[in-house]
């Protein structure tokens, strides 16, 4: 009988940050819950949210004020790994697992970390500086759509090699705005939807120059002009 786990199927990026973010949400769910902390704790999700989240008021400090502080410079990354509850954290686990298979599979770890840490960070600077309203933007979400926007590349190198309509490839993305403007629309929009379409688009453009020999293809092609 074979018993190996079905965790050694996960690579090990994606299975790494998603032990990160459930073992975030684990300690503020039980916080929330009285399990730990006492009193204290139920304002845990909260106070963790002013300190990690990122906003346009962040990108105002690094930029404008020249505010180069530890709590400013970390948060276009530390906002990845706090969520506003355990379902949307249980999303973006499930999403990162079943993304995080199939791009990991055929991206080497440190290109995969490029990909989602690379989407995420270009996504969050988009919103502040994009955003109409300075909420603060929490989730695995951007680098999320970043996995997507290299899945997206890797079906348009699939059905161009069947010889199928290539556009096919953008079925995914166009399902999920499509789900989003129906959420927005029964319980209002948040700006964060520009941090997720930019770490789309970033993925989009990153995964066929991360991708194996991409890069030398990518000044080839420069040389060539």
């Amino acid at each position: 009988m074979d018993n190996q786990s079905p965790f050694n199927a996960i690579p090990p990026v994606p299975l790494a940050l998603v032990l990160i973010m459930a073992g975030v949400e684990l300690i503020l769910s039980a916080g929330e819950a009285g399990f730990v902390g006492g009193p204290g704790a139920i304002g845990w999700r909260a106070a963790a949210m002013q300190d990690y989240a990122f906003a346009p008021a962040v990108l105002d400090q690094l930029l404008v004020q020249g505010n180069k502080s530890l709590d400013m410079l970390m948060r276009p990354v530390s906002h990845i790994f706090l969520h506003g509850s355990f379902t949307h954290t249980l999303w973006a686990c499930v999403l990162l697992l079943a993304l995080g298979k199939f791009v990991g599979d055929a991206y080497r770890p440190g290109p995969f970390a490029l990909l989602f840490f690379g989407s995420a960070i270009l996504g969050a600077l988009a919103y502040g500086l994009f955003s109409p309203r300075n909420m603060g933007l929490i989730g695995a979400y951007p680098g999320i759509y970043g996995l997507i926007g290299a899945y997206t590349y890797m079906m348009w190198l699939t059905l161009g090699r069947l010889g199928e309509n290539q556009y096919r490839a953008f079925t995914l993305i166009g399902i999920l705005m499509g789900l989003m403007l129906v959420w927005s629309m029964l319980f209002g929009a948040t700006p964060w939807w520009i941090a997720e379409l930019s770490g789309f688009v970033t993925g989009l453009v990153l995964a066929p120059l991360v991708a194996p020999g991409g890069w030398q293809r990518f000044l080839a092609r420069v040389r060539q002009r």
